[in-house]
């Protein structure tokens, strides 16, 4: 079945099946749209991202503190506030790069070794570093894949470091009520160090007058000192003229022995011993041998008077015999006995001298001793006068002592009252206060009525104003703009633009109403908030219908590249607010602008319906009558046209 309708760039009629389809085109571009980007967060199960955990626990008191661990954990099971979360997958680094590589995984986070050290490194002692996690997307991923995985990675580290800082901040709170704890007993030793400060103090004005005593002592000392040393130095002297007079008695002596052991004397003693040995010897033989003449002088035939001349030297010989035997053993003993004697009293007198000798040595130390005591008594006298003087500048000092303790006593007694105030000034809280007021502190602002899809509520009047404005350009893609009939057609050229539009307009209004229906399906406004919602659908629908007849009547097909242009104009204006201000500015003029105002302002209930029912209508009557110009202006034509359209034939 066919309809009076128009075919655009054909001839061929427009039939049910093709109105149907210009009608749920900006449906289906709708649907596809808000299907896929609506409210994205309840589906981040579909993105699948891997944790990679090289992190090295760290041990605090003897407490081993995993924070990468409990980061992965946190990653894992999300913030608690809704199901919403990736899908995770605890890898190591050669698989998390293979499956970046591969698309397996849309996002990788990287803990690295020193994270537990770095988040603990504010612990006293340490050096303070920041905590910081790797996040790695592949280069081909989506638009918005980056910033939900930055954005769950970071409210997972958020959440940590606020516990982190929770901690620390607890522990500083109760250092407090420790601080004014340990102040007041600092106050209390400080009050008891004044009252023995001033004991001191008073023990101290006591000084001057025991070290005046000191030095008067001190002086009496030293007139004593100087006496002794006179008199040491005259016993040096008298020991050391003994000392000279025992060196020269053990020279006599060693003289003496030298001369009572004279060896003269003792051989001529032992000469003198052998001599009568000989003579004994010698008169002995004369005996034995004037026996033998005796015993043959009878028989001999010798005289009478020679044999008794022999018997007489007989007893002669006998007689000397028997003296030289008595001499010779008085004479041996009488030589030992010299021998004897002068070896023994020469030993005597020489043993006599070495005693000489070391009674002189010890009467020499003896002076050298006292003559050193003396010495020392008058290095004693000196130091006694020195000490004399040195006390009377004790006496002096110890003056002064005693005013410095006697301020240390007031200064520490000022002290105690300065801790005893600050003890009372710092704030003392209890273990439950510390932590709500370090939970608070850790994280003092909170965002309220901050919206968490992704897009926020302008997302559903950007992609309805879009399918909207493509579904008036596919209208006209399918029909004519302006009527072939203008040139022939009777008709005003107001009507013949009104026959073009009324079916565009009509399927306009029925695109917002379908637009508007799949849009309560997928986000369910208020009943109220719809109406107003649906009823500016249809008026875009209807005054994008009459725009897009106007472009493409007036620029033929070019209008058609500026209405996909507007398209994305609207696109790349409505996503983000960081746009350059040109494009800014160019977005507020497109006819797309009025009914993505009136579709945020009735899905936020701020003012702005009014003012977009009014714009759209605006615009629907410019373009109705740019349309309308453009039909005046093609119902004219030259003789040249028609008889090029027409060509006479012979």
């Amino acid at each position: 079945m066919t309809l009076p309708i128009e075919r655009a760039r054909s001839k061929r009629p427009v039939t049910w099946l093709t109105i149907i389809g210009v009608l749920m085109l900006p449906v289906v571009i709708g649907g596809i749209l808000v299907a896929a980007l609506y409210n994205p967060t309840e589906r981040l199960g579909e993105l699948n991202a891997a944790i990679v955990n090289n992190d090295e626990p760290v041990t605090i008191n003897d407490q081993v503190v995993p924070l990468g661990r409990q980061l992965t954990a946190g990653l894992v099971e999300g913030t608690g506030e809704d199901d919403a979360n990736l899908t995770w997958t605890l890898s190591n680094t050669e698989d998390a790069k293979a499956g970046l590589a591969d698309g397996t995984y849309a996002a990788v986070i990287t803990i690295p070794e020193n994270f537990s050290a770095a988040a603990t490194s504010t612990a006293p002692g340490g050096t303070p570093e920041r905590a910081t996690i790797k996040v790695s997307t592949p280069p081909d991923s989506l638009v918005v894949d980056d910033a939900i995985t930055a954005q769950v990675a970071q409210t997972a580290t958020t959440v940590l470091g606020e516990q982190l800082s929770t901690t620390y901040l607890e522990n500083v709170f109760v250092g407090f009520t420790d601080l004014g704890t340990q102040l007041g007993t600092a106050a209390d030793g400080a009050a008891k160090l004044a009252d023995g400060a001033q004991s001191a103090a008073t023990g101290a004005a006591a000084l001057p007058d025991g070290a005046t005593q000191l030095a008067t002592g001190a002086t009496g000392i030293a007139t004593g000192a100087g006496e002794l040393g006179s008199g040491l130095d005259t016993i040096a002297d008298g020991t050391a003229a003994s000392a000279a007079g025992a060196s020269a008695l053990a020279g006599g002596l060693r003289d003496a022995a030298a001369g009572v052991n004279d060896q003269r004397l003792i051989g001529a003693a032992a000469a003198s011993a052998s001599n009568a040995s000989d003579a004994a010897a010698q008169a002995v033989a004369l005996t034995k041998t004037l026996g033998g003449l005796q015993a043959q002088c009878a028989t001999s035939g010798a005289s009478t008077t020679f044999c008794a001349q022999v018997d007489d030297a007989m007893t002669d010989a006998v007689a000397l015999a028997t003296s030289a035997g008595t001499a010779s053993g008085y004479a041996t003993p009488t030589s030992e006995g010299i021998a004897a004697l002068t070896t023994g009293t020469s030993a005597g007198l020489t043993e006599a001298a070495a005693k000489t000798d070391e009674l002189a040595a010890g009467l020499t130390q003896l002076a050298d001793g006292t003559t050193q005591s003396a010495d020392g008594a008058r290095a004693l006298g000196d130091g006694a006068t020195q000490l004399s003087s040195g006390a009377d500048q004790l006496a002096t000092g110890a003056g002064t002592l005693a005013t410095g303790v006697q301020s240390l006593a007031d200064g520490t007694g000022e002290l105690a009252t300065g801790l005893r105030t600050a003890s009372e000034a710092v704030p003392s809280y209890t273990d439950a206060e510390a932590q709500s007021l370090a939970s608070v502190v850790a994280d003092p602002v909170k965002a309220d009525g901050a919206g968490s899809s992704l897009f926020g509520a302008s997302a559903v009047p950007l992609l309805a104003t879009l399918a909207l404005w493509f579904g008036g350009l596919a209208t006209f893609v399918v029909l004519q703009a302006v009527s072939r009939r203008a040139l022939t057609s009777r008709s005003p050229s107001a009507m013949l633009a009104l026959r073009g539009f009324a079916p565009a307009a009509a399927l306009g209004a029925l695109q917002g109403v379908l637009v508007a229906g799949v849009v309560q399906l997928a986000a369910t406004y208020d009943l109220g908030e719809w109406l107003v919602f649906a009823s500016l659908c249809v008026a875009a629908g209807v005054a994008f219908a009459a725009v897009n007849q106007g472009l493409i009547a007036a620029f033929g097909g070019a209008g058609r590249w500026v209405s996909a242009l507007i398209g994305v104009l609207t696109v790349a204006t409505g996503i983000v607010s960081t746009v350059p201000g040109v494009l800014a500015d160019i977005a507020g003029l497109l006819p797309t602008a009025p009914a993505y105002n009136g579709m945020v302002s009735a899905l936020t209930s701020t003012a702005g319906v009014g003012a977009a029912f009014v714009g759209l209508a605006v615009w629907a009557v410019l373009s109705f009558g740019v349309t309308t110009l453009v039909v005046a202006r093609r119902r004219t034509t030259s003789v040249r046209a028609l008889l090029r359209a027409a060509p006479v034939t012979a």
